[in-house]
């Protein structure tokens, strides 16, 4: 009787632990809430994955990532990356998906992409601030997703698809010219403060026409003239309609 119990038991136990699935080089980890890569998955997968598959969960961190040398693809869809995610050297690593995290930085990011991921020819960052297309702000428009497609490829010149488009040679023709000119620099909060030259008494936005002080009453001036004004239009409104030369 207690052998029955403990078949019935043990399955089930080692279905709560066996939370990861593994199979030809391929690891998924997803939707367990995790912050961080837990480190039983280096110790166990590090050497034999090829693909590793992190979506659905909370990670803010990618420490035990660098102990994947021989990833080629990695999903970290629908996490909580923000801009201070550090990629490590991955040199084999040539699929990247990024889509629905927090990263606004988009110059930070590419910079570490470009020195530590030199294979990457697929790379989606659709959802985060950094890509400035409508599934990310609807005050986004068709230029300023160009825009960051030639800047994206300028400094990603390998990339054969970016998000959900593929490259066209065109694109990186223009990225090699003009790329380097389309990064777009924004001031910082700390940057926009006031001159203290300034004050209230010389600040232009106080400029009034008005005089600072009225007149009293016999202090008044004024000029009177006379003039004579002859118009000579022949194309005024009341013209149209005069037919007598002599008016």
């Amino acid at each position: 009787m207690a052998d029955e119990v403990e078949e019935k038991v043990n399955p089930e136990i080692k279905e709560d632990e066996a939370i990861e699935q593994f199979q030809n080089g391929q690891l998924s980890y997803i939707g367990q809430n995790e912050e961080c890569i837990p480190t039983y998955l280096a110790e166990k997968y590090s050497s034999i994955s090829k693909r590793f598959d992190l979506s659905f969960n909370q990670l803010k961190s990618l420490s035990d990532l660098e102990r994947f040398q021989n990833l080629e693809e990695l999903v970290l869809d629908n996490n909580r990356l923000s801009d201070d995610v550090v990629f490590p050297r991955l040199n084999h690593l040539h699929t990247l998906t990024l889509n629905k995290n927090c990263i606004t930085d988009l110059y930070h990011l590419l910079d570490n992409l470009a020195e530590n991921v030199p294979s990457l020819t697929y790379l989606s960052l659709l959802g985060n601030l950094a890509c400035p297309n409508q599934l990310s702000s609807p005050d986004n428009d068709e230029e300023d997703y160009q825009r960051y497609r030639y800047y994206v490829l300028y400094k990603l010149p390998k990339l054969k698809f970016l998000d959900s488009t593929p490259v066209k040679q065109e694109e990186l023709l223009t990225a090699k010219e003009k790329g380097a000119y389309m990064k777009v620099i924004k001031a910082e909060d700390s940057e926009l403060i006031s001159d203290p030259k300034i004050s209230p008494e010389t600040d232009d936005s106080n400029y009034s026409p008005l005089p600072q002080s009225a007149r009293n009453a016999d202090q008044h001036s004024a000029a009177w003239g006379k003039s004579k004004y002859v118009y000579y239009g022949n194309h005024s409104e009341g013209n149209r309609f005069i037919r007598n030369p002599d008016l």
